[in-house]
């Protein structure tokens, strides 16, 4: 398989549901079972496979998903502090250790998506402490759990029908964990995204953004390129490649750090 290979995932199964319609969600754990059971008589009509239906059958209520969920807060911190809060000094200091050690596929990756290492090193770094702070919740257990709960029912849906393709597909483990909100790997993916963004930059043949840093982030630059990044162009605040990292993080103080971070990378 050559590296920086993209699979064309289907999307039948995302369709499907869109046309099948919503269950009935809950705000109670008590609910939970029967929904599981009737969403796996969807799925099964939808197209997901026998990996991803027998994966449903391991699934729990997730509790800590759900408080987490309901404790979310805004940012309330200076900049400064926010950087501070967040170990940006060391995220710079190791992220230019990696950038060396690993010149050839950042070589690669802004050969393809005319993206340099920086923002992707600070992106990693920010979300996983590059791939060290991954998560431990279990991911289809997370993504069921949303679905289920009332309150952002429809998008969470997709989530998991995303989730339940790439186990079929092979590219995530039923008992794979990640963040509480069923996020994936390095540089923490939502399924659906790992559908739309996924590369096998290592050529192993199979998308695993937990595993394969390579693959986390060829798909995390794919996911900039097709929100905008543009080749040559300056990624800080007000230039054209700051909406690219809009898109990545909807929180302004977080965008900043981004850009921050990976300019102090970048620089000689």
């Amino acid at each position: 398989m050559l590296a920086g290979t993209v699979f064309s995932l289907d999307f039948v199964t995302f369709q499907a549901w869109g046309q099948t319609g919503t269950l009935p969600c809950g705000t109670k754990a008590a609910g939970f079972p029967a929904f599981v059971q009737a969403f796996k008589q969807q799925a099964a009509g939808a197209g997901i496979g026998r990996a991803g239906l027998e994966a449903l059958e391991h699934v729990r209520y997730a509790y800590g998903t759900i408080a987490a969920d309901r404790n979310q807060r805004s940012f309330k911190l200076s900049f400064e502090q926010f950087l501070h809060k967040r170990g940006a000094a060391a995220i710079i200091r190791r992220g230019r250790v990696l950038k060396r050690q690993n010149a050839a596929l950042f070589a690669r990756i802004e050969k393809q998506y005319g993206m340099p290492a920086g923002p992707l090193l600070a992106i990693w770094g920010m979300e996983s402490a590059f791939g060290s702070q991954m998560g431990k919740q279990n991911i289809l257990s997370a993504a069921a759990t949303l679905a289920y709960d009332c309150r952002r029912s429809q998008f969470f849906t997709g989530q998991l029908y995303a989730a339940l393709q790439l186990i079929d597909k092979g590219s995530l483990r039923a008992q794979a964990t990640g963040a509480m909100h069923g996020e994936i790997g390095q540089t923490q993916f939502l399924p659906l995204n790992v559908l739309h963004y996924g590369v096998d930059e290592d050529g192993d043949g199979v998308i695993d953004l937990i595993h394969s840093p390579a693959d986390a982030l060829a798909s995390t630059a794919r996911f900039l390129q097709a929100h905008g990044w543009q080749r040559g162009q300056d990624y800080q605040p007000g230039e054209p490649n700051f909406t690219a990292i809009e898109g990545w993080n909807k929180a302004k103080i977080y965008q900043r750090a981004i850009a921050y971070i990976g300019q102090q990378i970048d620089a000689p």
